[in-house]
């Protein structure tokens, strides 16, 4: 059994709509003490994220090139608005979460490998990920914290597992030792292929920390220049 993004989401997720004001954003965020949230359309899709850092854009452009009482002469402010500074510009002067927010949102779906998911915020260097359908509706949130989850589950279910993707034939012939997700597969099988499926599989479960192999076999059937790299043939 894989584990799937929606297996360890968290389904109590704050939101809010591309209509909602600027101040209606802040006090949600500081409210929930949340640094981000995701903003919907009305059918309820995933349009894009707002977080503090879009918030504080209005403020912070007034101060780089405003102060307190100065204005820059017209052909300051277009040469801002038509350069780099064009999207801090443009933020600076927002008024809902639709102008404010960032886009498009970084999302994974709801039947994602965790792996998937823990690849994305590694590429995207982001701490969550709203949660969607195939439709693109929010359904919920991961974070990283939920994605350790995988990680914390019980041996025996871990155990069971990595029996059920064993050869059938190698079944009765590997010992499975689970402890604090650690396996470790022990016995004689017939062929070596056998061994290096269940070593294969076994480093493929969710939750397996490490594996350790005192597998033997009785006929070396594998090609001679196959080998395994990080859990996979090569």
């Amino acid at each position: 059994m894989r584990i799937t993004v929606q297996d360890v989401m968290t389904t109590d997720v704050v939101a809010v709509e591309e209509k909602a004001t600027f101040h209606a954003v802040a006090e949600l965020l500081i409210e929930n003490g949340l640094s981000g949230a995701p903003v919907l359309s009305d059918d309820g899709r995933v349009v894009g994220v707002v977080s503090e850092a879009d918030l504080l854009r209005k403020e912070e452009f007034k101060q780089r090139y405003y102060g307190d009482d100065y204005q820059p002469p017209l052909r300051s402010r277009l040469r801002h608005l038509a350069g780099s500074e064009r999207g801090v510009y443009g933020k600076s002067l927002g008024e809902s979460a639709g102008e404010l927010m960032s886009r498009p949102p970084i999302v994974v779906l709801a039947t994602a490998p965790v792996v998937g998911a823990a690849r994305l915020m590694d590429r995207h260097g982001v701490k969550r990920l709203p949660v969607v359908d195939a439709e693109g509706r929010l359904v919920g949130i991961v974070s990283r914290r939920d994605l350790l989850k995988v990680f914390v589950r019980d041996d025996e279910a871990i155990r069971l597992n990595v029996r059920e993707g064993l050869p059938p034939s190698a079944v009765d012939k590997i010992e499975i030792g689970v402890e604090d997700g650690v396996v470790t597969l022990s016995g004689r099988t017939d062929t070596s292929s056998e061994a290096l499926g269940a070593i294969w599989h076994a480093r493929n479960v969710d939750g397996v920390v490490a594996l350790r192999d005192d597998l033997t076999w009785k006929d070396d059937d594998a090609p001679a220049n196959l080998t395994m790299r990080g859990g996979a043939f090569t």
